[in-house]
Order: C-alpha cells, then structure tokens, then sequence
C-alpha cells in the first residue's frame, strides 16, 4: 500500500495544477522594495490626472517624446501620445510592427465627484452634493476622511488645481451618517438602499460670514474659495472636482506583506504596466497604454473606446513609412498581442461561499489569469482564444512566474468586465491579468506586495518574451 501512495503521490505531483502561496518563490527584499516604489505611486496618483502626469513625468525623463517633433519614426525611436490630460500611449519602436506586444490599464477609480453645482446650507452647515462614480457600496463612503483633488476652470479660462485633505496640517471632509440611536428605520432597510446616492453629501463649513445673513456659512465658504484659490460659484461649472480618501498607502499586517491603499483598482497596474514596459528589453514594438472612463464603462473621449489610440497607431505608421497607414490601421492591431492589466477578486475567508473555490485565487498566490470576463453566460465579455492563451502560458511557465485561472465569484453570483474587450473589437488577441484585491472598489483596497511583484514580472516577461 505505501508503494501504490508513493505512485500516486509522484502522478499528483507531476499532473495536478497546484495553489500554495508564493512568499518562497520571490526574494523578499526585492518585494518590499518595490512595494515601497508602488505605495509612493499611489499616494501621488489619486485621480487620474494626477496618474497621468506622473506617468508623463517619468516617462519623459527616460527619453520619451511627442511624435510631432519627428520627422520620421526609427527602430529605437520612444513616443508619447497624449490626450487631455487623462490618456497615455507609450511606444518603444522594434524591428517593425509585426509583433506588437501591447499592455492596457486604467487611470480612474470609483470616488464621489462633486456636481456641477454642489454647494448648499442646511441647518448651519455648508455641504456639498456629490454623485458617485463607479460601483461603490455607498455606505462605505460614509463617516470616512475624504480629500479633493481636481481642476477648476474660472470664467476667464484660467485653470485652478485643488488638493486638500492630504497633508495632516490641512482639513479634511466628510459624509456625515445617522447615529445608531435614531437610526432604527435605516437598518431595516437592505444594505444597498441603507444610504441613498442624495444622501453622499459632504461637510465643508459652520462658520456664518455674518449673523442673519441668509445661507451664511456657505457664502463663508464661497469666501473662503475665492480668497484661497480665485474661482467663485459659477465657476464650479467647468470643474472637474473629485472626493478621495484622504488616506496615505499603508503596510498592512504584522508581517508588513500587504498594501492597503485607495484605487489600486486599477491605477495599481498603471504602475506595474509603466514599470514593467520602461525596464523590458526587446527588439519588438512595444506599447504601454493608460485609459481613462473604464469604471463607468469605457464611455467619453479619454477611454478605450475613443480614437485616440486609433489616431496614434496612423500617426506611428505614417512617420514610419509602414505601407499600412493607407491601408487602415486595424490591419496592425491584428499584430498586437496583449495583456489587458486589471485587478481581480481575491478569496475573502469571511465569504467565501461567493467564490468558485477550484478557479479564484488567494492573496499570496501570485497573478490572476482571466481567461474570461462579463457576467451570468459570458455576457459582456473578452473570451481569449485558446491558442493565445496557450502562449502566454508558456511564456509564464518557463520564467516560472506563478498565475492562476481565475473567475469572478460563482457564475450566478455577479461578475465584472474590464477594457479586453474593446482592443479585442480591433482585432488583437487580449487576455486580462493581474494581482488580486480584497475590499475591491472601497475607500481602501488589500493587495499582497508578492502579487504586485510577481505580476511585474509577469509584464516584462510578456514584453520580452
């Protein structure tokens, strides 16, 4: 009998797929020197602006320029293409355009944006009405330290940048909920309905300009607005004013091995996608390319589904000569090859009956594999090809990069999509990949710092392979 267990055990070890934790597979000092570079990012990086502009700062100071200022595109040649302040495509020019590799993330984050004209008093208290952006659990956002960050353009065209509430001198905001005591109708209400998207809305001010005045403390505050940053009321129509949490990236655990930090989904593989694609080396075409819109759909001018990048690949190969600009430029995006970069749904041991235990991943486990996304019967989803899929396993495989097949929760019970599916639309084969979350889309996401570090590599591997 222990020589027939033997056998099995040797056929189990060579046929079975394994999920154990990857802590030993990595060196440890290199996770946590990365992670500190990654928490960093992430505290300057809170909305997608301000993603964008260290993503154009960085990438500027390794070489790389606007297209505009070329005559001609070259083997070796490093391109920007930006588009209002919210969308980058980077390119290292190869040999040529017949293998593309090509990585894809977003810039935005759920958050409470300001509306167009927010600013009200009620019993003494000046607020400010918000609409949210993005699927958030709404009661999550409430009695919890926000900032805001955004732009505001004055009715002279002048721009005025806001970011309150990050440094510990400044104040913060806040979403005031009911008191348990008065709140006995509330918490018969189903969770979803508990706090209503009317009800998000924040404290800015108590103090009256004057007494008897009518709307005193929020003509105090409009003060306070036109005194400390120039603009007034009106102006707040042309803004673009976002509520953050007004929280810094922290090590979570005794053992330091977690990230908790706001909009890792998915300005986190903003960062691992740049950091991967600036540090590869290889003598293909390779792109990096950062969306905006992806958590309301990919909708607008700065997201997938716009024709920037469309506009930027016929700008490459017009400079570059390739007879394809005549042609159209989806005959090149079926040469691209990519990895959509989103996060996925960690197993969260307090519920995990939502999770299809044989396809989900731990934290600790290294990169979630995506094969396919949507909801319910694949609705609304990238479905890779197996050949392609084939192939990226392979590339995995031999630098030993542990990845997991992965869905999100059981069939039945919800699901999500990411941006594949619209490079897949052009003609690109696209499967999506990633670190997995816990507390995906709340004011503070749970991410392993071996996760991000192995998914790193798992881009330059791709890249270079």
């Amino acid at each position: 009998m222990s020589d027939e267990k033997s056998k099995a055990e040797k056929l189990r070890e060579e046929l079975s797929f394994k999920k154990e934790s990857t802590w030993e597979q990595a060196d440890r000092e290199d996770v946590f020197e990365m992670a500190e570079d990654y928490k960093e990012f992430m505290e300057k990086a809170k909305t997608e602006r301000e993603a964008y502009n260290y993503i154009v700062n960085r990438a500027e100071k390794e070489g790389f320029r606007d297209i505009d200022g070329k005559e001609e595109v070259e083997e070796g040649d490093k391109i920007i293409f930006k588009n209002r302040n919210k969308q980058v495509v980077l390119v290292k020019v190869g040999e040529d355009f017949e293998d593309v590799r090509m990585t894809l993330s977003h810039l935005d984050a759920p958050r409470l944006d300001l509306k167009q004209k927010p600013l009200y008093e009620g019993n003494d208290l000046c607020l400010a009405d918000t609409h949210y952006y993005g699927g958030i659990k709404k009661y999550q956002w409430t009695n919890f330290p926000l900032a805001i960050h955004g732009t505001v353009i004055d009715k002279e065209g002048n721009k005025h940048t806001i970011n309150i509430g990050e440094d510990k001198e400044e104040p913060v905001f806040l979403v005031p909920d009911l008191l348990p005591h008065l709140g006995k109708d509330q918490l018969k209400k189903e969770l979803k309905d508990a706090i209503e998207g009317e009800e998000l809305n924040i404290i800015t001010g108590n103090i009256p300009f004057e007494k008897g005045e009518e709307e005193a403390v929020k003509l105090k505050v409009l003060q306070h607005l036109k005194n400390e940053y120039g603009f007034e009321e009106e102006d707040l129509m042309s803004a673009e004013l976002e509520a953050v949490p007004a929280v810094e990236p922290r090590d979570l655990g005794f053992d330091r091995s977690m990230v908790a930090a706001y909009g890792q989904d998915d300005r986190g593989h903003s960062f691992v996608s740049l950091e991967s694609f600036l540090d590869s080396e290889t003598n293909k075409t390779t792109m990096a390319c950062f969306f905006d819109k992806e958590e309301i759909g990919s909708e607008g001018n700065t997201s997938i589904q716009s024709t920037f990048l469309e506009k930027s690949v016929s700008k490459l190969l017009e400079k570059s000569g390739d007879e394809r600009y005549h042609e159209g430029v989806y005959s090149f995006f079926d040469s691209v090859e990519a990895l959509s970069m989103d996060v996925s749904a960690a197993v969260n041991p307090t519920y995990k009956d939502v999770h299809d235990e044989k396809n989900s991943i731990n934290l600790g486990q290294g990169v979630a594999f995506v094969k396919f996304t949507g909801s319910g019967g694949k609705y609304r989803a990238n479905d890779a090809n197996a050949e392609f899929v084939g192939k990226i396993r392979k590339i995995f495989n031999e630098e030993e990069i542990p990845f997991h097949p992965v869905e999100l929760g059981k069939v039945d019970k919800g699901g999500g999509g990411t941006v594949a599916k619209f490079l897949s639309r052009r003609g690109s084969d696209v499967v999506d990949m990633g670190f997995p979350l816990l507390s995906m889309h709340s004011p503070y996401e749970i991410s392993s710092k071996v996760d991000i570090f192995h998914t790193f590599r798992a881009s330059k591997a791709f890249y270079e392979g």
